[in-house]
């Protein structure tokens, strides 16, 4: 610029271009943020953020609001979210702190606040600088008519210079219509707005739950992308062609952790249950830092009880009902209800009990639960524990060990299905199949509604067992008068076993104790991303953490058997060990779960993901 140029250039023109010559992000950690807005009052709509002790925050590197104003934005990024718009807060109503004034920060205030920002404050500190932040009133404009999905960004603007915050669900400690609280966000990368997110482009991404092209209520993914039926779980998800597989750690530093699953309209997050009492979420990929429910005082951990079990209601998206099922203090195994909380990441810790087994050791709980296709609960209980069925529970039809179990619990108990197998003759009336020792995991083919359970074996045989979906239940799959196919105990008078063996259901695939030691049964996988993969049954090994799977049965017998252990083995110095169980989740993704050896801290989740 030629010299007398620049003399054209007014004085407080030249004052800007100097304050904002460092222009910068400066990505700052988020204390808290809390935005109200109580249905139908909107005068009493409000927010407040605060961050402090930041490193981040120097009012010295940045140029000064009386001179050039700012502007203050906050921003829900998910869809259907809420905004403030970009709030001016003109030069005229900040002033400086400290003398010489500025030199401690600076303080916005409206002096005839009646709605809107109230105050904002902007200071150093020896430790790291405070932002904060309040308001209220109908001027404030962000409205929470539902709950936000997230992320919420705040951004604080002088000039050039912008000073953000980010707050992702995984920060969120209460998120409903009308009140949303979100704690401890660490500094984003960057104050750049996330890739804008297009509902009805047809690609579901981000925060985004479906994406069917559309833009229309009533066709399963609704108009601002979220999921209203099972129909639409997949729109919008890229699928891959191909059978290569590999697996992605999803969360590790567990404690002994023994499934995931989750609801099945919410693809966001998956539930994870440690055997110690504990139910941990990862939402978005980011773990939330509170457990969802912890029921450690009231279970009795560890080797084979504690908490076993998790299932959600299938309506669960509008009655927040979910049951879990553990061995109480007493060693008994139970199933109780629960509810979730307001806060859609924590749940109440009261609870109503469903159903309570006898027993009589500490051993073969079974313990998983799972609603089936017909939206009953199946119980899959053990034989009751000690070695070789002292009991004789297996074959006993006036006891429920041994025994998948299957009730109705649309009441305040539970009630009998009327199609049960044993329903006015004799047999206790909440069987559903027997003969089993300790069913290690079982789940119905999303696809089929066919049943597999992987039973675990005495001294010689693991096996998995599959009822078709269009069995009226009864099956006897044979323990302890078999172990797998072999005979293991006649019953008494006889000497040999039946042979043929009329009456019972033999295993569909079955393997020694040279392979493995204790079968962790899986799930046929239905998920999205992998549609040649539909239909392959995985199953492992606590013992020897082998990936097994076959596709299909055909005359009783598995079919398309393939052991994909070193396919998916991880890699870059992770490892799969014992795994103690698979999992699904809202989109049938299939999960592997490493134990970890039982040691607290040990324990990992990895995702079945394309092979690359």
């Amino acid at each position: 610029m030629p010299l007398s140029m620049r003399f054209l250039i007014p004085a407080a023109s030249m004052i800007a271009l100097a304050l904002t010559a460092s222009a910068a992000d400066h990505p700052i950690a988020g204390d808290r943020v809390l935005l109200k807005d109580p249905i139908g009052v909107s005068v009493r709509r409000a927010f407040k953020f605060k961050a402090t002790r930041d490193p981040g925050i120097d009012p010295n590197v940045g140029g000064d609001p009386r001179q050039l104003g700012a502007t203050l934005e906050i921003t829900g990024r998910g869809a259907g979210d809420g905004s403030s718009g970009i709030v001016t807060l003109d030069e005229g109503k900040w002033r400086g702190l400290g003398q010489p004034a500025g030199s401690k920060g600076y303080e916005w205030i409206d002096p005839a606040f009646a709605d809107g920002v109230r105050k904002v404050v902007f200071k150093p500190g020896p430790a790291g600088g405070q932002l904060t932040a309040a308001g209220k009133g109908v001027d404030w404009s962000y409205v929470l008519p539902q709950s936000q999905v997230g992320p919420i960004d705040v951004h604080f603007t002088i000039g050039s210079d912008v000073w953000c915050a980010r707050f992702d669900a995984a920060t969120f400690q209460q998120d409903i219509a009308g009140r949303l609280r979100a704690a401890l966000a660490t500094a984003p990368a960057d104050c750049a707005p996330p890739p804008t997110v297009v509902c009805g482009d047809g690609l579901a991404e981000d925060t985004e739950e479906c994406d069917d092209g559309g833009t229309m209520n009533g066709d399963g993914c609704s108009a601002t992308c979220q999921l209203e039926n099972t129909s639409a779980l997949c729109a919008g998800v890229p699928s891959v062609s191909g059978t290569g597989l590999d697996a992605v750690l999803v969360q590790g530093g567990l404690s002994r952790p023994l499934l995931v699953t989750a609801p099945r309209l919410d693809p966001r997050r998956i539930f994870i249950v440690e055997q110690d009492g504990f139910v941990r979420i990862v939402k978005d990929g980011v773990p939330v830092g509170m457990p969802f429910i912890d029921v450690s005082a009231d279970s009795q951990c560890c080797g084979e009880q504690g908490l076993l079990g998790l299932a959600f209601a299938p309506d669960y998206e509008t009655s927040g009902i979910f049951y879990l099922s553990y061995t109480n203090n007493s060693g008994k195994p139970q199933v109780r209800r629960f509810t979730v909380s307001g806060n859609p990441d924590v749940a109440n810790t009261s609870s109503t009990l469903v159903i309570e087994v006898e027993d009589f050791a500490g051993n073969h709980n079974g313990g998983h639960i799972a609603f089936g296709p017909d939206g009953y609960l199946y119980f899959g209980m053990g034989d009751g524990g000690g070695g070789g069925d002292p009991q004789e529970t297996g074959q006993d039809l006036n006891r429920l060990l041994g025994k998948m179990l299957r009730i109705d619990v649309n009441a305040p108990t539970y009630t009998i299905p009327p199609t049960n197998p044993f329903v006015g003759i004799a047999g206790l009336d909440e069987i559903w199949a027997y003969g089993l020792r300790n069913p290690w995991r079982w789940s119905h083919d999303r696809g089929t509604g066919d049943l597999y359970i992987g039973d675990v074996g005495q001294n010689a045989i693991e096996e998995v067992d599959v009822q078709p979906a269009a069995s009226t239940g009864g099956e006897n799959y044979g323990w302890d008068v078999f172990e797998g196919d072999a005979c293991f105990e006649p019953t008494p008078p006889d000497t040999m076993c039946p042979s043929p063996p009329t009456g019972f259901t033999f295993p569909v695939t079955e393997y020694n104790h040279s392979v493995g030691c204790s079968i962790t049964g899986g799930y046929v996988y239905r998920g999205c991303r992998m549609p040649d993969v539909h239909g392959t049954y995985f199953y492992s090994d606590i013992c020897t953490g082998f990936i097994k799977v076959f596709k299909g049965v055909s005359g009783g017998v598995a079919q398309n058997e393939d052991d994909l252990t070193a396919e998916v083995a991880p890699g870059g110095g992770l490892s799969i060990g014992g795994v103690s169980s698979f999992g699904e989740d809202a989109r049938g993704e299939m999960y592997i779960v490493d134990y970890g050896g039982g040691v607290a801290g040990q324990g990992e989740v990895y995702k079945l993901v394309p092979g690359s």
